[in-house]
């Protein structure tokens, strides 16, 4: 008995090392149920913030309050175009400002100044946007004030989503300009739906800049 109780209080514990290494393995054996809890929580946190960005969207009165941040610029969206598309143009900014929000539209043609330079009012109407659609066609492409424009949209906001917004007509996706490769476009295929499209994402841009200016206040 005492040779038995005497082996058993010399009986080596173990080091610290391999303690620590058996806890790992413990807490790491089953890295799949660990990993899908952590995509679970994830996609469950996404999903809620989802979901209360779609059920408090601001309200339009919100955005066309007197102190509402969509007055701190003087238009709600710049058309950037080629001459050669100004009928189709015309059709966009005709359906834009007969919606209910009645945006504002910057219209090279119609609202420039007359007299002014041309380098001026390119920038001006970029500056003072909320938003910018690119509408990129056979003869944006050729053309190098379109260029010139798209250029300034992206300086002026080279990461805001949803400010620059591509849509293109008759042209190939290999065309698409490479400095618009960051963002997705509208394919206008049917007028009607690419217009709409058009009007909500300004629409979703508005809202957010509110939303945030209003928490900001906050």
């Amino acid at each position: 008995m005492a040779s038995w109780f005497r082996r058993l209080l010399h009986k080596p514990k173990p080091s610290s090392a391999e303690s620590s290494l058996n806890a790992g393995c413990s807490a790491s054996s089953s890295p799949s149920s660990s990993s899908s809890s952590a995509k679970s929580s994830t996609s469950s946190s996404e999903t809620s913030l989802a979901r209360s960005v779609r059920l408090s969207p601001v309200s339009l009165s919100v955005i066309n309050a007197s102190g509402s941040a969509r007055w701190a610029k003087s238009y709600d969206v710049c058309i950037c175009h080629s001459e050669a598309d100004l009928e189709l143009v015309e059709e966009l900014v005709s359906y834009l400002e007969g919606q209910p929000e009645s945006f504002r539209c910057f219209l090279q043609l119609r609202d420039a100044t007359p007299g002014s330079a041309v380098v001026t009012e390119l920038c001006d109407a970029v500056q003072n946007s909320h938003c910018w659609v690119m509408l990129i066609t056979p003869g944006f492409l050729r053309d190098p004030w379109c260029k010139y424009q798209m250029h300034q949209a992206l300086a002026e906001a080279p990461m805001t989503n949803g400010r620059t917004i591509p849509v293109l007509k008759d042209v190939d996706r290999k065309d698409y300009p490479k400095e618009l490769r960051n963002l997705y476009y509208i394919y206008m295929a049917l007028k009607e739906n690419s217009f709409r499209q058009i009007r909500d994402t300004i629409m979703r841009y508005l809202q957010e800049l509110c939303r945030s200016s209003t928490s900001w206040t906050e």
